[in-house]
């Protein structure tokens, strides 16, 4: 089969390329700019384009079908090109949904912990010996790429499994951005889920979802594409998901999950189950959260809750997900994905309770759209209220990108609501302030969805982190 991208240099876009030439397609791409770590890996298997830009002319009659990525516009030529020749055009997540059409879809859909809650499940099918196939948002250690697609799954049961059953499962991270840019549906409303995961409701992307309603709305849709008599696991903690969990189609059976039972000791989380004490890597109420809805849905495919309780005191975490960068007797960097309010709230709170007699100095990049938009930073208010010391970088080259007024420094202090809090656009006043900091007995936060304009954190962490 041969496939052209169309956008190839996309996080999950370049994956997928990847998982496809692992699976023995002829695969090409295009990118008008293509960074790492997309470039190094799609050079590795021979995917790399051999210069940036749209060519028309790759775009040819014996293609079986083009890929769209989001990064494209409408008057891209290749896309052009490809509708002039009557060619089939997926989208990433048509692309998916036609390779799962044979297999039980998880789809985990949420603002928030998608990626982490989508990991723990694919680590716990891995420990308990299920093959699946699956597209989750970030490099996981133990898996070569973030996406697997298989012709289908048989035969793989996991411990506990009726042995008359076979387990042929597509673990589905569900984004509820756009599509691509001919496609404006969200993703996560073409997965067509029969086991279902809403992990929180909160207010993003306001750049195509103008209101909170009108947010909402979208985990309303994804509801209705449950398959009959399917299932939905949704957090019990949020208003926001109850609420749409009460009013979605009867037949659905619906399960809740909150925090579950759990101690910490000395920096140490342990979940208790059935009086019995497994000790944790991972540590917050969000990600004990996650933890639970992972585990309810991992039921659903016949896994017991202590192999998949025993299988979590192995996983470490999605990149950049509360990922330590370096950490001594005394201190400990993390890098985070954080950058939507509840997220960065989440994280906060998370490693101020984790590590109780430490500071907390929590540093956040203002990346997204929504974050750089002036009418949204009121949504942060108290976000970063247990960091003893809190810290607001921006700059200005993204807010060009995104086509978006300056931001009023004095609306970054009054929307945040944080004492002593620290706004800053230079990043070399950032390095400045990093570098000078005392960090005896200190946990550093960096939050950030973007790379903080290529600071290089492991060397950051190499000068301060002793």
């Amino acid at each position: 089969m041969k496939v052209h991208f169309i956008a190839v240099a996309g996080s999950a876009m370049h994956n997928l390329a990847i998982a496809l030439k692992k699976k023995g397609y002829e695969v090409t791409g295009s990118d008008d700019e293509i960074f790492s770590p997309a470039k190094e890996r799609l050079e590795q298997y021979g995917i790399l384009p051999d210069s940036l830009g749209w060519h028309e002319e790759r775009i040819t009659q014996d293609l079986d079908c083009v890929i769209l990525g989001m990064h494209a516009k409408e008057d891209n030529p290749e896309l052009i090109k490809a509708k002039e020749l009557g060619l089939k055009i997926y989208s990433y997540p048509e692309f998916l949904y036609e390779m799962s059409k044979d297999k039980i879809r998880i789809v985990v859909g949420g603002s928030h912990g998608k990626t982490t809650t989508t990991a723990m499940i694919l680590h716990a099918f891995k420990y308990a010996g299920i093959e699946t196939d699956y597209m989750v948002g970030a490099m996981l250690k133990g898996f070569e790429v973030m996406v697997k697609i298989t012709p289908a799954n048989t035969d793989s049961r996991p411990q506990g499994c009726d042995t008359n059953q076979q387990c042929r499962y597509m673990v589905l991270e569900g984004d509820e951005y756009l599509t691509s840019p001919i496609d404006l549906r969200p993703k996560f409303h073409l997965y067509m889920p029969d086991i279902a995961i809403i992990t929180g409701i909160e207010w993003d992307h306001v750049n195509v979802f103008p209101t909170f309603e009108n947010y909402k709305k979208q985990f309303e849709i994804f509801t209705e594409k449950i398959s009959e008599n399917g299932t939905l696991i949704y957090c019990s903690e949020d208003g926001n998901v109850v609420d749409v969990a009460t009013h979605c189609r009867s037949d659905i059976k619906r399960l809740p999950y909150g925090v579950p039972v759990h101690k910490v000791e000395n920096g140490i989380t342990y979940v208790i189950y059935n009086n019995k004490e497994y000790r944790m890597q991972i540590f917050g109420n969000h990600n004990l959260m996650n933890m639970n809805a992972a585990m309810i849905a991992c039921k659903q495919a016949g896994i017991t809750e202590d192999t998949f309780l025993t299988s979590m005191q192995t996983f470490e975490g999605a990149a950049k997900r509360l990922e330590v960068v370096k950490q001594t007797n005394n201190a400990i960097m993390f890098k985070d994905f954080a950058h939507s309010p509840s997220k960065l709230k989440a994280t906060v709170s998370a490693v101020k309770q984790q590590f109780v007699d430490r500071r907390l100095m929590a540093v956040m990049e203002l990346h997204t759209y929504s974050s750089l938009t002036q009418d949204f930073l009121k949504q942060y208010k108290g976000t970063m209220e247990l960091a003893d010391k809190a810290v607001v970088y921006y700059n200005h080259h993204a807010l060009e990108l995104k086509r978006l007024p300056d931001l009023d420094k004095q609306k970054i202090y009054s929307s945040f609501a944080k004492d002593g809090l620290v706004v800053t656009d230079s990043k070399e006043e950032l390095l400045r302030i990093l570098t000078n900091e005392d960090y005896a007995n200190t946990c550093l936060l960096m939050s950030s969805s973007g790379n903080f304009d290529g600071l290089d954190l492991n060397l950051l962490a190499e000068k301060v982190i002793r």
